[in-house]
């Protein structure tokens, strides 16, 4: 049996699992000059790593060993598919390349070709056969499956249907609808993102509130990872405003109220805040009873008012509208939980006018408008804006978001109008029933005085 040579091969790509070394050594370079003095195995491994399928052919034809592992149990198929080089590993499988085969730090071709976002690649392997990867949060010992774990073998995906911009799919779990997010594996290839990922779901299944969208579970020792939430029929804010248009003042006042409730929740999470980013009428949920709860907050993409996350400049906004995004994020300046209240107050204002904010304008302009200190006009009648509406929203839509209010502060005002308007509308009523109960007093008392005379008369 011919003996494995003591030989490591380190150009182009290496493997997704490896320490970072340098992509070879002078000496490396010396050898591969001389190809025909090279170990015809090693050849077919420099071959796959540039795409030279004829030179791959000859090798294979001639009898070379296909799966012909180097020092660190790397195969030509292990660097095609770290290059991406589709055809090239398509030619390795037609010659009996294992599709399986692990690397000295356990790492598959497949898990190659997630790590470099060679998707081509993923689907060829796994078209031939290729395991799914165990899931990047996978545990091994039983007592450390985390408490909101779920069987993904219990989500029926028979009759699902996407919903929510295609991001959840309403699938069936123990005979209940829930909502089910699917999270690729290419997110989940650095430990850093695993470890904020871990800490995230923690965090979610601590949250308990009615304005909120609950976390049910989420699927974390098997791919694909997802995650469950609570499936709400009635659909989302947007649908309903498409539908309805301009709402009423008490109906509008009540949404905002649900709204900033679940905000100011989140917002005044232990030990630091909860920031949405995404705060937008397809994002805010209708329930049974009526009320609204605020969703996909953050999941799988959950940061937190950090140094980190300050000097990174991580908040983008590439998969959402850019109409409820505050101006600071435009300008690449710092950002806290103000970017959440100048959405709110876009969301306040288009369930009053029953139109999307600068709805006559380009959405790629925009940001341009927001950042030059323009605002959607206030179009809508007068009395459509209860006292104090427009001052508020105004307000949550400061430039400066230092000057913005809290939601801490804004429930209070918001509930103080309510109340303002109903006030109003049992005064307005109660002399008009006050009028109708005395008019048939009088009608009574009238029959009467007539009937009285009628008799008198008759005498």
């Amino acid at each position: 049996m011919e003996s494995k040579p003591q030989v490591r091969f380190t150009l182009g790509r290496q493997s997704s699992m490896a320490p970072d070394r340098d992509s070879g050594s002078e000496s490396e370079e010396e050898e591969i000059d001389g190809m025909d003095a090279i170990d015809p195995r090693v050849r077919l491994m420099f071959f796959s790593s540039e795409g030279n399928l004829e030179g791959i052919k000859e090798l294979l034809d001639s009898g070379t060993d296909v799966n012909f592992q180097d020092i660190d149990n790397r195969t030509a198929l292990h660097v095609a598919a770290c290059q991406g080089f589709c055809d090239v590993a398509e030619l390795l499988l037609k010659g009996g390349a294992k599709v399986d085969v692990k690397d000295r730090w356990g790492s598959t071709p497949l898990a190659d070709s997630i790590h470099y976002k060679n998707h081509d690649m993923v689907k060829l392997l796994e078209k031939h056969g290729a395991k799914p990867l165990m899931a990047p949060m996978h545990v091994k010992n039983a007592r450390e499956v985390p408490e909101y774990e779920v069987n993904a073998k219990e989500l029926d995906f028979t009759d699902s249907v996407d919903i929510t911009k295609g991001t959840f799919t309403i699938v069936s779990w123990r005979g209940t609808q829930v909502a089910v997010k699917k999270l690729g594996d290419e997110l989940f290839t650095d430990k850093e993102k695993v470890r904020a990922f871990r800490d995230e779901l923690e965090l979610l299944q601590k949250i308990r509130h009615p304005n909120v969208v609950q976390f049910l579970g989420a699927v974390t020792q098997s791919s694909p990872m997802m995650i469950i939430t609570e499936y709400l029929p009635k659909g989302d804010l947007r649908l309903f405003l498409k539908r309805k248009g301009a709402l009423k003042p008490t109906t509008a006042l009540k949404f905002a109220m649900d709204i900033a409730r679940g905000m100011n929740y989140l917002h005044e999470n232990k030990p630091e805040p909860i920031i949405h980013r995404d705060l937008e009428p397809s994002n805010i949920l209708r329930a049974d009873s009526g009320h609204l709860k605020v969703a996909d907050f953050g999941i799988s993409e959950l940061f937190k008012v950090t140094e980190k996350v300050k000097q990174e400049k991580l908040m983008t906004y590439h998969d959402t509208t850019w109409r409820y995004v505050a101006p600071e994020v435009f300008r690449n300046e710092d950002y806290d939980t103000k970017v959440d209240v100048f959405s709110f107050a876009l969301i306040l204002q288009e369930m009053i006018e029953g139109c999307q904010p600068f709805f006559m304008i380009n959405e790629d302009d925009v940001p341009k408008a927001y950042v030059n200190n323009e605002r959607p006009p206030f179009n809508a009648p007068s009395k459509s804006y209860a006292h104090g509406i427009k001052e508020l929203i105004e307000e949550c839509w400061h430039e400066n978001p230092n000057e913005r209010p809290t939601f801490r502060n804004i429930i209070p005002r918001l509930e103080s109008i309510f109340y303002s308007i109903n006030r109003k509308r049992r005064w307005k009523v109660k002399p008009l029933k006050w009028f109708q109960k005395m008019e048939t007093i009088w009608k009574k008392e009238d029959s009467s005085e007539r009937s009285s005379r009628d008799r008198s008369s008759h005498i």
